[in-house]
């Protein structure tokens, strides 16, 4: 009796605890400051966009320079940077690359078929072109399909969440940029 009386207080404490603990942790969450962003994308012009190992591009209709093609003509559209053609005049580099990395197989009992399964992702890495440090990274996960076209309009989807997160990050080109000032 004594064992179920220690049992019982033991969990009656833990979740107390527990019930204790999450408001005061998500309360903190709320609280928390805005962190600032890195000076070099809020105050960056000019960006030279690398392609880096484009895995999985056969997935999607476009070839291998899809990603690549599609990403440099929204960054041009947007006018927020100046597009440059070498990291030794850009203030940023935006590094794409894709990948589709293996996460397990399905196995059907009738008949018996393994199907790998792939988790494909864009991704972009803002870097520092001085220190080569990496600033800001983004993923986005492309849901998988099985028809061309259901995967080609995943890949669209995942795309422009990709530019919507710089967009987010790095906002409106500076102002005296905006107003045509160097």
């Amino acid at each position: 009796m004594q064992r179920i009386m220690k049992a019982t207080t033991f969990f009656a404490f833990m979740a107390m605890s527990v019930v204790a603990i999450a408001p005061a942790r998500a309360q903190q969450g709320k609280d928390a400051p805005q962190a600032p962003l890195p000076s070099q994308i809020v105050n960056g012009r000019r960006v030279f966009i690398a392609n880096a190992a484009p895995e999985g591009a056969f997935l999607y209709n476009g070839g291998p320079n899809r990603f690549y093609n599609q990403f440099y003509a929204a960054m041009k559209s947007w006018g927020r940077y100046e597009l440059v053609g070498s990291p030794a005049q850009a203030d940023l580099v935006f590094e794409i690359s894709s990948s589709n990395p293996f996460i397990g197989e399905q196995i059907y009992a009738q008949p018996a078929v393994r199907r790998a399964l792939t988790d494909p992702q864009l991704r972009l890495t803002i870097i520092d072109p001085a220190t080569r440090i990496t600033l800001w990274a983004f993923i986005e996960h492309v849901e998988p399909a099985l028809l061309q076209g259901n995967r080609d309009k995943n890949f669209d989807l995942a795309f422009a969440s990709l530019v919507n997160d710089v967009r987010n990050v790095a906002g409106a080109p500076p102002l005296a940029a905006a107003n045509g000032k160097k």
